[in-house]
């Protein structure tokens, strides 16, 4: 019996759908991707983000918003859930509901082996064409290690990785500085791990 394929949805379909549903959904190209679960180290990482930079941030026009809230990317049509985002500045969205944001300054992903080849490759493609994007942070958790893409007045990025408890990833966009001894804390069992793949 031949299988029949599934039918695309329409942007507004996806949001009336995912305004209703109690799990999260990536969209793109007509496409519903359903997100998974994350471990307890994922969770502790993500947490320990938002945490060192409200704490830096507060009294400043910026906001740090958890893994709840959605991002559009407008020139794609990719609707996502990073895991941290920050806007300096006011933030725009898509409409009244405010629940999709369209132009974050940071975005952090923590490193899952679902998702990490995505995060680094195709998704940050993606990120790299919001306009107000100003750095794109990946966290490992499989090491203690933050790898760092900042983009220059010219568009291009440059990246910078840091490795050790002893090291710390400066954010120029934002002004702040993300000791790894703190976005580690509470983070046991973490194994030794292989180089990163070569920047892209």
């Amino acid at each position: 019996m031949e299988m029949q394929p599934l039918p695309l949805v329409s942007a507004a379909e996806y949001l009336v759908m995912e305004r209703s549903c109690r799990e999260k959904h990536e969209y793109f190209a007509g496409e519903v991707f359903a997100m998974g679960g994350a471990t307890e180290s994922h969770n502790l990482l993500t947490a320990n983000v938002v945490g060192g930079l409200w704490t830096q941030l507060r009294g400043r026009p910026c906001r740090v918003y958890p893994s709840d809230l959605r991002v559009l990317v407008s020139e794609t049509g990719l609707y996502t859930y990073p895991d941290v985002v920050v806007v300096c500045g006011e933030p725009r969205f898509l409409d009244a509901t405010r629940d999709t944001l369209l132009n974050p300054t940071l975005v952090v992903e923590v490193l899952s082996p679902s998702s990490e080849a995505c995060d680094r490759g195709r998704k940050f493609e993606h990120y790299r064409k919001v306009p107000s994007l100003l750095e794109y942070v990946l966290v490992a958790q499989d090491a203690v290690r933050g790898e760092h893409y900042l983009r220059r007045d010219d568009g291009t990025w440059v990246y910078a990785e840091a490795s050790g408890l002893e090291k710390s990833v400066a954010l120029t966009s934002i002004q702040c500085t993300v000791s790894l001894a703190d976005l580690y804390d509470n983070v046991n069992d973490l194994p030794l791990a292989p180089s990163p793949p070569a920047p892209p």
